[in-house]
């Protein structure tokens, strides 16, 4: 995102503003990650929280609606935390993240989750719009930050995470059309968008650290 991208999910679906989810990083964590930078650091852990906010959603719209497409991408999402917790280990950051369904250290992430959940809980099409957006911002996250480091780690872990986002979108577009829905991109631009859509299902293989 341009900052953290959440802050700018003044979206249509939950009508929030201004979530500003990355915190500073202090000298101290600095000290005890010698190799990456502040940004790195900042972009690691946030996408940490991040993975755990779609599992998190998916976990709660499932109990819901009981559609197999969020408990497939739920059990994706575990892969995802994992990666990412992966990231920290190897570079001594403590992975802080609660281990509680719908918690979140950021206030503005617990804000976003309630909000998510309330507008995902209308209806089966809402839900499936709020998987759309997730990932669709997760998307344009991940190849934002892709774009600000040259951490070979941080790459192989982000692409891994970006392959398993375009799978996630166009298993939620495909539902949405199913139910006679559409879904417009928020985040990506619609030339990125369409480009998902027309190519295959990826074999998004692992990462390398």
């Amino acid at each position: 995102m341009k900052k953290v991208s959440y802050k700018r999910i003044a979206i249509l679906m939950v009508g929030l503003m201004g979530f500003s989810c990355v915190k500073e990083t202090s000298e101290a964590e600095l000290v005890a990650s010698p190799e990456l930078t502040a940004v790195e650091l900042d972009m690691m852990k946030y996408m940490m929280e991040e993975e755990k906010l779609a599992y998190d959603v998916y976990v709660t719209l499932y109990e819901q609606f009981g559609l197999a497409t969020f408990n497939n991408i739920a059990k994706s999402e575990l892969s995802h935390m994992n990666a990412a917790s992966k990231l920290l280990e190897k570079y001594g950051v403590e992975n802080t993240a609660s281990t509680t369904l719908g918690v979140f250290n950021d206030e503005h992430l617990q804000s976003l989750y309630n909000a998510l959940i309330a507008q995902g809980s209308w209806s089966l099409v809402d839900a499936l719009k709020v998987g759309a957006t997730i990932e669709d911002v997760d998307i344009y996250d991940l190849e934002d930050f892709m774009e600000k480091t040259e951490n070979e780690d941080i790459h192989s872990v982000f692409d891994f995470l970006d392959c398993g986002s375009r799978n996630h979108l166009r298993s939620f577009i495909n539902q949405l059309t199913i139910q006679g829905a559409v879904y417009s991109p928020q985040y990506i631009s619609q030339e990125h968008f369409d480009a998902i859509l027309t190519g295959d299902k990826e074999t998004c293989g692992t990462y390398t650290l």
